[in-house]
């Protein structure tokens, strides 16, 4: 009988045969092999320290082989076969009308205490985020958790997105702080309550079309209006930089993600001065922009 280490390490090792593309919660085949397996056994997928002893019986290891058979055939993200992701310490439901979640946003938002990060940008009077492109609600969830005082938007053109959304925000009890928006850009996002966001959050598509047409089959399997942003990546970004003063709060900023984007960002908007944001992936990935900034220089 094989122990959890063992069947982890195997399932690792057909992953990578199998050449699986990473990148949904996890960046390697043992971390993925991790993941399925604990997630079938029912288990913490913080507990491998404790469990990598544990027997698994047969009928768990035929479980188990089940669903890497479908990891492996089906090309699909570990998260779409087991309507899980986590960000942050926080579990989400997913499935693939929604892309798997995975902003750096999210680390901005859950060390804006600690670190002062996205603090320092902060007013004390901070009350009203918008979370554009919100997909499954994730982001938008954290703010509020982070932020208890403040009201979200949660935005989104996909009225599916939304419906995913609304499992996690009901999920996570914050109907009374987080409301969904079906809005085309910022086309419906004129503010809570008549006041305009002091700080809008916003992870939108931006893949460019060359890699786009490279992606692995994982990616392919998520919503293609979430991903793709045009030749350059920057389609959704121009209207929305152009558009967002008129949405925000005279000392509000925009947090923007746009992941290996950075040369066709600074080409489109050669005169705008962002600020570059550290994540666990460096400081090419996410910036800030102020709203004088946006008015003076898009």
């Amino acid at each position: 009988m094989s122990t959890v280490i063992q069947t982890i390490e195997e399932a690792a090792l057909k992953l990578e045969a199998a050449g699986v593309g990473f990148g949904h919660g996890t960046t390697n085949a043992f971390d993925e092999a991790a993941w399925l397996v604990l997630w079938s056994l029912k288990l913490p997928l913080d507990s491998l320290d404790s469990e990598q002893n544990r027997p698994v019986s047969g009928i768990e290891s035929a479980q188990i082989a089940t669903l890497l058979r479908a990891r492996i055939e089906s090309r699909q993200p570990a998260a779409y076969l087991t309507n899980e992701a986590w960000l942050q310490g926080v579990p989400f439901y997913v499935d693939e009308r929604v892309i798997v979640p995975r902003s750096f946003i999210a680390e901005l938002i859950a060390d804006a205490d600690e670190q002062g990060t996205l603090d320092y940008w902060l007013r004390e009077d901070t009350r009203n985020v918008l979370d554009l492109c919100t997909g499954n609600g994730s982001l938008a969830i954290l703010a509020a958790m982070a932020f208890p005082e403040v009201r979200v938007h949660a935005a989104d053109i996909s009225p599916d997105a939304l419906a995913v959304a609304a499992i996690n925000v009901q999920k996570h009890a914050l109907q009374d702080r987080i409301e969904l928006i079906r809005s085309d850009g910022l086309a419906q996002c004129t503010g809570i309550a008549g006041q305009p966001y002091d700080l809008i959050l916003c992870n939108p598509p931006y893949v460019n079309s060359a890699s786009m047409a490279a992606l692995p089959a994982e990616y392919l399997a998520e919503p293609e209006i979430s991903l793709a942003g045009g030749a350059d990546g920057m389609d959704f970004i121009r209207p929305l930089l152009k558009a967002a003063p008129q949405v925000m709060s005279e000392h509000a900023v925009l947090v923007l993600e746009i992941g290996n984007e950075r040369p066709y960002f600074e080409q489109a908007f050669p005169r705008l001065r962002a600020v570059w944001l550290e994540t666990s992936a460096g400081h090419d990935q996410v910036l800030l922009l102020e709203r004088n900034t946006l008015l003076r220089d898009i």
